[in-house]
């Protein structure tokens, strides 16, 4: 007996280019970590991903991470920082850094992640990033 999924939940946006590119998405139900996969003799990115699923002390940590992001976002919408304070550049909230450094193992594909198409929804909200994550869903196939 197969499933239907529909759209899924989307925990943290890591990098968007055109597009969702990195991040924590449910599928099927399951929290995974996906990576877009990227033609480099193209120079672009394709229109599939390397999934493959977490546990929850890693969803937690990225979780806490998003958070973090959320509240710089904020900040810099309201132009209250810049994109040089942005957390990411390191040494600038330890405890971020402290996360990607118990993260950064965690975020290699392991040679069981598989392929898969994602199907993108936006969510109407009144913020793009918010602690519960970004403002669309995802629907998942495998190949």
């Amino acid at each position: 007996m197969s499933h239907e999924y529909g759209f899924e939940r989307v925990y943290v946006e890591s990098e968007w280019y055109d597009g969702p590119r990195s991040g924590i998405a449910d599928i099927h139900g399951v929290p995974h970590r996906f990576l877009s996969n990227f033609d480099e003799a193209d120079d672009e990115y394709l229109s599939t991903y390397m999934v493959f699923p977490i546990d929850v002390e890693t969803l937690a940590l990225e979780q806490e991470q998003w958070s973090i992001f959320v509240h710089w976002n904020r900040l810099y919408e309201s132009g209250k920082a810049d994109v040089k304070s942005h957390p990411a550049h390191g040494g600038i909230d330890g405890r971020w850094d402290e996360i990607e450094t118990l993260l950064a193992h965690r975020r290699a594909i392991p040679p069981s992640a598989r392929q898969a198409k994602a199907e993108f929804q936006r969510v109407e909200t009144s913020e793009r990033y918010t602690e519960a994550g970004p403002d669309y869903r995802l629907r998942w196939t495998f190949a």
